[in-house]
């Protein structure tokens, strides 16, 4: 699997797995997302990719500096975090372990900066199969927290806690 930088030709893959029902159910109340906002405008605190398996795509993967977002999604946040959304676009390709590879290398990403001291994740508090994919990733929980309308959990990975290769196997 790789990771590629999401460019405007993936605007309309990424907006028809935004209509996925899984991914509807993930996402809570905050709707579809502004892809092409994203993917038009180079952002400092953003990175998109998309995740291909056998040159075929099969994720998303937004990994955020959540002090600098202009949105503030996170509120006052310290310095040398990363914040990571994941989505796995095909109802097929659900249960395959992708997910964890995605993960596996996103986090391997943000670690690469050595100035990176943890990262968040924030599933539906309802989200009970995130929790336990991120808890087998070495994630701890940190909080029940509102993100608007939605009842979220807050797990972090600290780096000291991060295993290298570590896919939650």
């Amino acid at each position: 699997m790789i990771l590629r930088r999401a460019t405007i030709a993936d605007l309309a893959l990424l907006r028809f797995w935004d209509g996925k029902p899984h991914v509807v159910a993930a996402r809570g109340h905050g709707g579809g997302d502004d892809w092409e906002g994203e993917l038009t405008r180079m952002l400092p605190w953003l990175e998109l990719m998309i995740a291909e398996e056998a040159g075929r795509p099969v994720g998303v993967i937004r990994i955020i500096d959540p002090a600098d977002e202009e949105t503030h999604y996170w509120g006052d946040c310290a310095p040398n975090l990363r914040a990571i959304d994941i989505w796995i676009g095909g109802e097929s390709d659900l249960g395959h372990g992708l997910g964890s590879i995605m993960m596996r290398l996103a986090l391997e990403h943000c670690f690469r900066d050595p100035r990176v001291q943890a990262v968040l994740i924030d599933p539906l508090a309802s989200n009970t199969r995130a929790h336990r994919f991120y808890e087998r990733l070495g994630f701890r929980r940190v909080e029940r927290r509102l993100f608007g309308l939605d009842d979220c959990l807050v797990l972090r990975l600290d780096r000291g806690c991060w295993l290298p290769g570590d896919a939650g196997a």
